[in-house]
C-alpha cells in the first residue's frame, strides 16, 4: 500500500487526541482519575437500598365523646380540605374511630421530610379556625425513611440470671446505653422499645377511702403538696446572703406511707391507712421478650430493645461499626456482666456485605472482559483495556457521589451491567489504531493513532448517544419506583459519557506506551477468520433468494409474537420486583378487640413454639401490646402505632444468607404453613410479612371498595373478601373494618347528683383518676439516677368495674362549706354498648378496604385480580349490587359501588406506564441520532427492527429461570435497544461504504462476515456484565434480558438486516 491515504477529518474525537496524546497532563489526568474514584469509593455512603423519601404526616386529634361518624364531620373532612390543599401532597388518608381521628398526608416522592412538616405546621396554624371550638389542637408527627432504625440492640438477660432481671431492670440499663449511644457522631432518632419504668404507686382502696371520708381529689392533693419543693429567694444571714428554698421531695416509699392525709373521729389518716404503696415495676401494657435457640425450642427471656437511626446522608456502615465499639465499651461497667446485648438488626452490615459481594463481581466481569479482549485481539490491548475500565468506573463512582447517591445494590448493578457497554468505546478505538499502524503508509505512530482515533470519533460518538439516549429518558419514572430505579440510567449513562472521553484522551495514549501494530494489519480484504466463514455458511442459504429471505423474516415475525404469547399463557408472569433474601421476617397477629395483652402473649408463644422447627429461624423477638422497631416497610404501614392490647408480632431473625440454603421467601413460605396449622379465635388476622424488594405498599393485594354508603361499602367488602378466599394463592386476607368492640359507659345519673349536690366535673374527675389514673409528682434520687414518677392509680388487676370500685367516694360540696362525700356508685350508671366501625377516607372519598398477600402459584397482584375478578363475576350478589373494578384512579361518581385497585398494582402500573413511555421515547431518540449519522428516514427504521427481536431471547430466558417479567427485566430491555442499535450501525455503515462494483449479496455476506466478531464481541462484554449478576433475587430480570436478548438479537441481527436488504432491493427475478 505504497499511497498515502486521505486524511480524515479529525472532528471532536481527533482533536481530543491530538491535545492528549503524547501532553504530560495525560498522566496526570489518568492518575487524578484514579485518586478522586478511590476517595469516592471510600467515603461514599453504603446501604442495601437506595433511600426513597417518601415523608408522611400523621395529625392526630383527640374527638373525647364524638362517635366515628360525628367526628368524621367535625374534624376529619376540615382538617382534609386543609391537608389536601398544601403543595406537595400526593394522597390524604383518613382512620376515623370513636374518640379520636387521624388524617395522614403522603408528600409526592423525593419530597424533603423537614419541608413537608413545616408544610403541614404552617398550613394548619393558619387555618386553626376552622378546628370547631373544642377540639383540642393537632398533634403533628412526621416519620421519614431518615426515621427507620439501621441498627437494633436487644437488651436480655443470660438465662442462668434470668430470674433476678425484670424489664424495668432491663430499661434503666437500656436507658444508659441509649445516652452513651446518642452522643456519638452521625446518630438520629433513637427510642426503647419495651420500655418499663419503675414507679411509685399509690393503689387507692376505695372502702378505706369511704370509711375515712376520704376523696381521691384530697389524697392526691395532699401527696403533691408533700413533695413540693422549689427556690424563693435570697435571704440574708450574718451580713451574708444565702438562697432560701421551701419544701422537700419525697424520696422513699416509708415517707409517702407516713403523710397525714386527714383526721376521722379524732384520730389520724395516714395514705398508708387508705392505699397501698409499693415500687411497681409492671407499668405497661406490653409484652417484650427475646426468644433464642435452646435445644429443639427457644428458651424465653425478658427483653427491651434499643432503635437507632441515622442521620441523613450518614454512613450506615461507619455508624454501625462506631456502636458496636461504643457496646463493647460499655459492657461490664454500664451493661451488667449477666445481660446480653444481640444485635437483632443491622442494615450497616447487610449493606456492607451487599456492596462488597457486588464489587467483587464488577472486579470479576472486568477480569473475564480483559481475558475475553487479550483472546480476541491481544496481550497489550487487553492490558490498556485493564487500565480503561477501572478508570471509567472510579471516575462514575465520583460522579454518582456528586449526584447524591449512595453505594448501594442498584447503583453498583447499574455499572456491573454497564461495565459490557462501556468498554466497547476502547475496544473500537484501540482495534483502529492497531489497523492504522499496520498499514505502513509513512506516518508517524502518533499521527496514525490521530488519524484513527478520528476515522471512528463521530460513530463512536453516536453509538455512546444512542445508549445514553435509550437508558436516560427511564430517569424520569415517577411513583415510588423512580428513586429506587433513578441509579441505574444516571451511574449508567455517566459511565457512558466517561467511556468516551477516557477512549478518546487516554487509551491512545496508552496505546502509544504498550501497543504494537498488528502483524498483516485488518484490511478490507480479511474474510472474518473461522467466525466469518461460519456465518457465510449459515447466511448464504437465507440470502440466496427474495423469496427466501421473505421467508426466513416471517418466521423470525412469528417467532418473536410466539414469544409473547408466554405471557398468555402464564409460562412467564408479569411482576414488579420478584423477593429479595433478607434477614428478616415478621408475623403479625391482629387477635378480636377487647382480646388481652396477655392473650396476645400466649398467642404468640404458641407461633414461636410452631416455628422451632424452622432451623434458619436463630432468634426472635416478641412484641404484644407494643410494636416492634420499624422497618421502611412498617413505615409505609404504620405499624409503629400498633400498641393495642389485641395487637402483637414476632420478629423473625434469620442465620447469615452463607448459612443457610433457602432464601427468605421459602423459608415465609414454610412460616406460614405452619401457623395456619393453628387455631385461633374467630376474627383473628396474622400475617406473614416479608420486607419488600422495592418500595412498600399497604398490602401486596389491596382493594379499596368504594359505595353510597358506610353499609353497602361494608357488604360489598365482606363479598369480596369471600371472592379472595376462594382463591388459592391468596392469603393472609383482612380488612379495615374489622368487628366492633364492646365496652362499658358510664353516664352520669342527673337526678341523683342534684339530690346529694354533686358536682358533674367532680364524679368525672374521680372516674379519670380511678381508671386513667395521674402523676402527682416524681421522687427524686440521688447518685445520679433517674427520678421515679409518683402515681395515684390502681394495680393492673385492680382495674376492674365492680362494686367495690363503685364505693369510691365522691365530694359532695356543690353547697357552700358542704364537706361530705357520696360513693360513685350512687352518681352513675353504667351501660353496655358496641363501638363504631372505624370510618376509612382515601382523598375525602369513603372507603374500605380489603387487603390480602400472594404465595404459591402466582405472586404478583395482576393474577390475584383476575381470579378475584373471577370470583366476583361468578358469585351470588342477591340484591347487593356488584361492584364495577376499576385499575387505576378513584371513582367520580360513588352512588354506585367501585372495586379499585391499589397496593402493590398501583405502583406495579405506574412503573411500566412510565418505563413503556421512556422506551418509546428512547426510540424516537435513537432514531433521531441515527438520522444525523445517515442522513436518510427509511434506514434508521432498517436500524430499529432487530429491537423487538429481543423478545424472543428475553422471554425463552425468563421462562427458562422460571423468572417473573419485572421491572428490571423492563430496564434489561430498553437498554438493549441502544446496544442492539450499535450493532446494527456497524453492519449498515459497512455495506453502506462496501465496494459498488460488487453485488448487493456478496456485500452483504462480506458485511456480516466481517462485522461479525466486532458484534460477537460487544455483546460478548455486555452479557459477561449480566452474567455476574444472573445470582441476584432482583436483579435476575435484567441479567436474563440483557444474556438471551443479547443473544438472540445478536445472531439475528447480522441475518436480519441482510435478508431486508435483499426482500427490499435485491432484483424480483434472482
Amino acid at each position: 500500500m505504497s499511497a498515502k491515504p486521505i486524511e480524515p477529518k479529525s472532528g471532536i474525537a481527533g482533536a481530543l487526541t491530538r491535545s492528549f496524546i503524547t501532553s504530560p497532563l495525560t498522566p496526570l489526568a489518568l492518575f487524578a482519575a484514579l485518586i478522586l474514584g478511590l476517595i469516592a469509593l471510600v467515603t461514599l455512603p453504603r446501604e442495601e437500598e437506595p433511600q426513597i423519601s417518601v415523608p408522611m404526616v400523621d395529625i392526630m386529634v383527640p374527638a373525647n365523646g364524638l362517635h366515628a361518624e360525628d367526628a368524621v364531620k367535625l374534624v376529619t373532612e376540615p382538617l382534609e380540605t386543609i391537608v389536601k390543599s398544601i403543595p406537595g401532597v400526593e394522597h390524604v388518608y383518613s382512620q376515623t374511630r370513636d374518640d379520636a381521628t387521624m388524617v395522614t398526608a403522603r408528600f409526592v416522592v423525593g419530597t424533603s421530610a423537614d419541608a413537608a412538616i413545616l408544610r403541614v405546621h404552617e398550613k394548619i396554624s393558619a387555618n386553626i379556625d376552622r378546628i370547631p371550638k373544642g377540639i383540642p389542637e393537632p398533634l403533628i408527627v412526621g416519620r421519614g425513611i431518615d426515621d427507620v432504625a439501621i441498627m437494633v440492640l436487644t437488651l436480655s438477660p443470660k438465662a442462668e440470671a434470668a430470674a433476678r432481671w425484670t424489664p424495668s431492670d432491663l430499661t434503666r440499663v437500656a436507658h444508659e446505653v441509649q445516652v452513651a449511644v446518642a452522643s456519638l457522631p452521625e446518630i438520629g432518632l433513637t427510642y426503647i422499645v419495651g420500655e418499663t419504668p419503675e414507679e411509685i404507686r399509690i393503689e387507692p382502696d376505695p372502702e378505706r377511702l369511704a370509711q375515712a371520708g376520704l376523696t381521691l381529689q384530697a389524697l392526691a392533693g395532699k401527696v403533691e403538696g408533700a413533695n413540693r419543693a422549689f427556690s424563693v429567694g435570697l435571704v440574708r444571714e450574718d451580713g451574708r446572703q444565702i438562697g432560701l428554698s421551701a419544701g422537700k421531695t419525697l424520696t422513699d416509699l416509708s415517707e409517702i406511707e407516713n403523710l397525714l392525709v386527714t383526721t376521722r373521729d379524732g384520730r389520724p389518716v395516714y395514705v398508708r391507712d387508705v392505699a397501698t404503696v409499693s415500687l411497681a415495676t409492671d407499668t405497661t401494657e406490653a409484652r417484650v421478650a427475646h426468644l433464642d435457640r435452646s435445644g429443639d425450642g427457644f428458651s424465653r427471656l425478658p427483653a427491651v430493645s434499643l432503635a437507632i437511626a441515622k442521620r441523613p446522608g450518614a454512613n450506615a456502615v461507619t455508624i454501625g461499626e462506631e456502636i458496636r465499639h461504643a457496646v463493647k465499651r460499655l459492657e461490664g461497667n454500664v451493661i451488667p456482666e449477666d445481660v446480653t446485648v444481640t444485635i437483632t438488626r443491622d442494615y450497616g452490615e447487610t449493606a456492607n456485605e451487599k456492596a462488597n459481594e457486588l464489587l467483587f463481581h464488577l472486579g470479576l466481569a472486568t477480569i473475564s472482559i480483559v481475558l475475553l479482549v487479550w483472546l480476541a485481539i491481544g496481550w497489550r490491548e487487553a492490558f490498556v483495556v485493564l487500565i480503561v475500565i477501572p478508570v471509567t468506573i472510579l471516575l462514575t463512582l465520583f460522579a454518582a457521589n456528586l449526584m447524591g447517591f449512595t453505594l448501594n445494590r442498584v447503583s453498583l448493578f447499574a455499572l456491573i451491567f454497564s461495565i459490557g457497554i462501556l468498554v466497547d468505546d476502547a475496544i473500537v478505538v484501540i482495534e483502529n489504531i492497531s489497523r492504522h499502524w499496520g498499514m505502513g503508509d509513512g506516518r508517524s505512530r502518533r499521527q496514525a493513532a490521530i488519524d484513527a482515533v478520528g476515522e471512528v470519533g463521530n460513530p463512536t460518538i453516536v453509538a455512546t448517544l444512542t445508549v445514553v439516549a435509550a437508558l436516560l429518558p427511564m430517569l424520569f419514572v415517577s411513583g415510588m419506583m423512580g428513586p429506587y430505579m433513578s441509579p441505574i440510567p444516571a451511574v449508567a449513562s455517566a459511565a457512558m459519557v466517561f467511556s468516551f472521553f477516557v477512549a478518546v484522551m487516554i487509551t491512545p495514549w496508552l496505546m502509544l506506551k504498550f501497543g504494537k501494530p498488528h502483524v498483516g494489519g485488518h484490511g478490507g480484504e480479511d474474510d472474518g477468520g473461522a467466525l466469518g466463514r461460519m456465518y457465510r455458511r449459515v447466511a448464504r442459504p437465507v440470502l440466496a433468494s427474495r423469496t427466501s429471505a421473505r421467508t426466513f423474516l416471517l418466521l423470525v415475525l412469528i417467532a418473536t409474537l410466539g414469544s409473547m404469547t408466554l405471557f398468555y399463557t402464564k409460562s412467564v408472569t408479569v411482576k414488579l420486583l420478584p423477593f429479595d433474601n433478607k434477614s428478616e421476617l415478621a408475623v403479625v397477629l391482629d387477635l378480636p378487640k377487647g382480646s388481652s395483652v396477655e392473650e396476645t402473649d400466649r398467642r404468640l408463644q404458641d407461633i414461636a413454639a410452631v416455628l422451632a422447627p424452622v432451623a434458619e429461624i436463630q432468634s426472635i423477638q416478641s412484641h404484644a401490646g407494643t410494636a416492634a422497631p420499624f422497618n421502611f416497610n412498617g413505615l409505609v404501614r404504620h405499624y409503629y402505632l400498633r400498641a393495642e392490647p389485641q395487637m402483637g408480632d414476632l420478629q423473625l431473625n434469620l442465620t447469615p444468607k452463607a448459612e443457610r440454603s433457602r432464601e427468605s421467601h421459602a423459608i415465609a413460605l414454610d412460616v406460614r404453613a405452619r401457623i395456619h396449622a393453628l387455631t385461633f379465635p374467630a376474627g383473628t388476622a396474622v400475617k406473614v410479612v416479608e420486607p419488600p424488594p422495592g418500595p412498600p405498599v399497604m398490602a401486596t393485594l389491596l382493594a379499596e371498595i368504594y359505595g353510597p354508603d358506610a353499609q353497602t361499602r361494608r357488604a360489598v367488602a365482606a363479598k369480596v373478601r369471600e371472592a379472595f378466599n376462594t382463591v388459592p394463592y391468596i392469603v393472609d386476607t383482612d380488612d379495615s373494618y374489622g368487628v366492633p368492640a364492646q365496652r362499658l359507659r358510664l353516664t352520669l345519673n342527673d337526678a341523683n347528683l342534684d339530690f346529694h349536690k354533686v358536682e358533674p366535673g367532680d364524679v368525672f374527675q374521680t372516674i379519670g383518676m380511678l381508671y386513667g389514673g395521674t402523676t402527682v409528682g416524681y421522687s427524686h434520687r440521688s447518685d445520679g439516677r433517674e427520678p421515679i414518677a409518683i402515681r395515684l392509680e390502681p394495680s393492673k388487676s385492680g382495674r376492674v368495674l365492680d362494686e367495690r370500685a363503685l364505693s369510691t367516694p365522691v365530694p359532695a360540696n356543690l353547697l357552700p362549706g358542704a364537706r361530705s362525700v357520696v360513693e360513685l356508685g350512687d352518681v352513675v350508671d353504667i351501660a353496655h354498648e358496641t363501638t363504631s366501625f372505624p370510618i376509612f377516607r382515601h382523598n375525602g372519598k369513603p372507603a374500605e378496604m380489603v387487603t390480602a398477600e400472594l404465595a404459591g402459584a402466582f405472586e404478583a397482584p395482576l393474577y390475584g385480580q383476575i381470579a378475584v375478578a373471577r370470583a366476583i363475576e361468578a358469585a351470588d350478589w342477591g340484591d347487593l349490587p356488584k361492584p364495577q373494578i376499576l385499575q387505576h384512579g378513584q371513582p367520580e361518581d360513588t352512588s354506585k359501588p367501585a372495586l379499585l385497585w391499589d397496593g402493590e398494582w398501583d405502583v406495579t402500573w405506574v412503573t411500566f406506564r412510565d418505563m413503556g413511555a421512556a422506551f418509546m421515547v428512547a426510540l424516537v431518540a435513537i432514531y433521531i441520532l441515527v438520522v444525523m449519522q445517515f442522513g436518510s428516514f427509511k434506514l434508521p427504521l432498517v436500524v430499529l427492527t432487530p429491537v423487538p427481536l429481543t423478545f424472543i431471547g428475553i422471554m425463552a430466558g425468563h421462562w427458562l429461570f422460571g423468572a417473573p417479567f419485572s421491572a428490571t427485566s423492563m430496564i434489561g430491555f430498553i437498554a438493549l435497544a441502544g446496544i442492539i442499535v450499535r450493532n446494527s450501525i456497524l453492519l449498515v455503515d459497512f455495506i453502506r461504504h462496501a465496494d459498488p462494483a460488487k453485488t448487493l449479496r456478496e456485500t452483504l455476506l462480506d458485511a456480516g462476515a466481517i462485522r461479525f466478531k466486532p458484534i460477537l464481541l460487544t455483546a460478548l462484554a455486555a452479557m459477561i456484565g449480566a452474567v455476574t449478576i444472573l445470582s441476584d433475587p432482583i436483579f435476575q430480570g435484567l441479567a436474563i434480558s440483557l444474556l438471551f436478548g443479547l443473544a438472540s438479537s445478536t445472531i439475528l441481527t447480522v441475518l436480519v438486516i441482510p435478508a431486508i436488504y435483499i426482500w427490499l432491493r435485491s432484483p424480483k427475478v434472482d
